[in-house]
């Protein structure tokens, strides 16, 4: 069986950073092997699933590259849940219990007040059938829980190595809602078993349901999956993320931060991992340059600054060809290579761009701070056609014949010319601005 792994998020929120680091894992180890990748909505929460947090985690997935083989939906599938669900009370697995959430809570501060642990004391076992018959008639509808094996439970981690629980420590989950809806612990291992996913490669929020998990999987006669867990992504000062805040999401890096696409896997895939950080222009080499064996177990911290950064490092490797219909796209008619190799440099943000395009091709009030002198400057400037070496030819006859140099020289041509203190190299954002242009603004003139 060829390897196949899962992503598996709600539609109850955006994606963040967090989700999609899980996802760039599972996606990386399935397409070094030629794996499958499924995408999964667990959709089942009714109140709080909605179609539009639906199409922005496929909107999400498809901006970064992260395609899948197929995608499926947990709520067309409910009616597997049921018959897996009555399997398990068939084979007496699965009991009914009829304690409110109310009762539930006050057993649970009860055990903790004696210092012991909130396990479930198995009273829906004990139950005759009358007292069940009573209970209904009174209205109460039951939720089911899966009876554990009170015996230890091992797997080998990816991550974490050899993991061991004992089943007497674990409490016997609920599967099944007093509604009849069926929780995430069953319905994964239903679609998991179904589907063929042999490597659940998740969060390490999720250790303790393993081992419950676990248990499942052989209860209802599948192959139990091989596990890595991760250690969860939190936000530079620590603090963990959250889809529901919006915390780091996906939409906003892409839609109002600007972020790239492959600053940002680059990023995620080099977090908590022995990797050194730095730009990769494409999900191949991505690919090749990632290993499970290179996660660690510390808790990884993602800072927004240093995402910048490397947005900017890789914009400043990007080829005229691999951004020319983006830049186009924002405005930028007409753009060419010379454009873009003068300012590439200074970009932190592709949009970057349309500043220092509408520098060199559209009307500027300049910033005068000695007006003789740039227009003496404006006098001697050389006679198109011009290039690179232009600027050289010039600065250095205003240098002979002035003895202005430094930044005395530079910053009042530079303010003229561009309006700003900063930015590309005046060598070869001067040919781009043309002489009739820039004799007009030395001289003090919108041009």
């Amino acid at each position: 069986m060829s390897l196949t792994v899962r992503f598996a998020p709600s539609p109850t929120g955006l994606l963040h950073v967090g989700n999609i680091r899980l996802a760039l894992v599972n996606w990386l180890v399935a397409r070094r092997v030629g794996g499958t990748v499924l995408l999964r909505l667990d959709d089942t929460d009714e109140e709080r699933s909605t179609a539009a947090f639906a199409a922005g985690i496929e909107r999400d997935l498809t901006w970064l590259g992260l395609t899948w083989d197929r995608q499926v939906r947990q709520s067309d599938r409910l009616a597997l849940y049921t018959e897996a669900a009555d399997r398990l009370k068939a084979s007496g697995r699965l009991y009914p219990c009829y304690e409110t959430a109310e009762e539930l809570g006050l057993k649970r501060k009860s055990l903790l007040a004696r210092g012991l642990p909130p396990l479930y004391d198995r009273a829906g076992l004990k139950l005759s059938e009358a007292e069940r018959v009573r209970w209904e008639a009174e209205g109460r509808r039951p939720h089911w829980r899966f009876k554990l094996d009170h015996q230890g439970v091992n797997w080998f981690d990816l991550v974490r190595g050899h993991v061991h629980f004992e089943g007497a420590d674990l409490s016997d989950p609920v599967l099944i809602r007093e509604d009849n809806r069926p929780l995430y612990t069953l319905s994964s291992v239903v679609d998991d078993i179904d589907f063929g996913i042999t490597h659940v490669i998740r969060g390490e929020d999720h250790v303790a349901n393993t081992a419950v998990q676990i248990q499942l999987w052989q209860a209802l006669g599948g192959p139990v999956p091989t596990f890595a867990h991760l250690p969860l992504l939190t936000d530079a000062s620590g603090q963990g993320l959250s889809k529901r805040l919006g915390s780091l999401s996906i939409a906003s890096l892409r839609d109002e931060d600007g972020i790239e696409p492959m600053a940002l896997l680059s990023l995620l895939s080099r977090l908590g991992t022995s990797n050194a950080i730095e730009p990769c222009a494409t999900l191949e080499a991505l690919v090749e340059s990632f290993g499970l064996e290179q996660v660690s177990r510390a808790t990884p911290r993602f800072d927004p600054e240093e995402l910048v950064r490397l947005n900017a490092r890789l914009l400043h490797l990007a080829s005229f060809a691999a951004v020319a219909d983006r830049l186009v796209a924002l405005g930028l008619e007409g753009v060419d290579e010379r454009f873009w190799l003068a300012v590439r440099p200074n970009l932190t943000r592709l949009a970057d761009a349309v500043s220092w395009w509408q520098v060199s091709h559209a009307l500027l009030t300049p910033t005068i701070t000695n007006l003789p002198f740039t227009q003496w400057a404006a006098r001697v400037l050389p006679l198109e056609p011009w290039d690179e070496t232009t600027w050289g030819v010039w600065v250095e006859r205003i240098k002979a014949e002035t003895g202005v140099k430094g930044k005395a020289l530079f910053m009042p041509l530079r303010l003229a010319l561009t309006g700003a203190d900063h930015g590309p190299e005046l060598k070869s954002l001067l040919p781009l601005i043309g002489r009739t242009r820039a004799e007009a603004r030395l001289n003090g003139l919108v041009a």
